[in-house]
């Protein structure tokens, strides 16, 4: 159990069954009375957030929350499938649970999956992923109008701008927070 004390950005807790992550948090003291702790909560399952103030003697439970070490195997439709790599159990995520980390996924990668209640709420990539370049357009030399880099297509359909040395083949880093362009890696 948390105290309403213990409450800070980051943590996770349970309200009425579902797990909510603090996504800012104010701590009041008035003159009179208890101290009031102003919190905005996001729900893990489907976002939706709100805020609500707790005093100082709310109490809350711990989200019932676990990770896994888990392998992507292939995608169906809009269903992802991964397998656990301990006891090789299979599970799927949707494309709308998995946002942007669908254009980072490759085949046998490992992510850390965030579990309630053994149903997938959240995914945790590999900070860097090295993808191929599937299509780059030639740079047109002095072309001086805009910044010196050009938009490539990587192996997973994902658009990225990159420097003009980088050609079609060339294998890639990205940083899967920010989705930019990292470093050309020597095969």
């Amino acid at each position: 159990m948390y105290n309403a004390s213990d409450l800070r950005k980051g943590l996770k807790i349970q309200i009425d069954g579902d797990p909510y992550v603090v996504t800012d948090f104010q701590f009041s003291k008035p003159g009179k009375g208890q101290a009031l702790y102003r919190t905005k909560l996001r729900n893990m399952i489907n976002g939706n957030q709100f805020e609500r103030t707790y005093r100082s003697n709310d109490k809350f439970e711990k989200a019932p929350l676990m990770e896994r070490t888990m392998q992507f195997l292939y995608s169906q439709g809009d269903e992802y499938h991964f397998m656990d790599t301990k006891n090789y159990e299979q599970l799927f995520i949707t494309r709308e649970s998995l946002g942007e980390n669908v254009n980072f996924l490759i085949d046998n990668m490992e992510a850390q999956v965030l579990l309630h209640d053994d149903n997938p709420i959240g995914v945790t990539l590999p900070n860097f992923v090295n993808l191929k370049v599937t299509r780059a357009d030639p740079w047109a030399k002095g072309d001086t109008s805009g910044s010196d880099t050009k938009p490539v297509t990587v192996e997973t359909g994902y658009q990225v701008q990159v420097p003009p040395f980088v050609e079609e083949g060339d294998k890639i880093q990205i940083d899967t927070r920010t989705g930019m362009y990292i470093t050309r890696v020597k095969e």
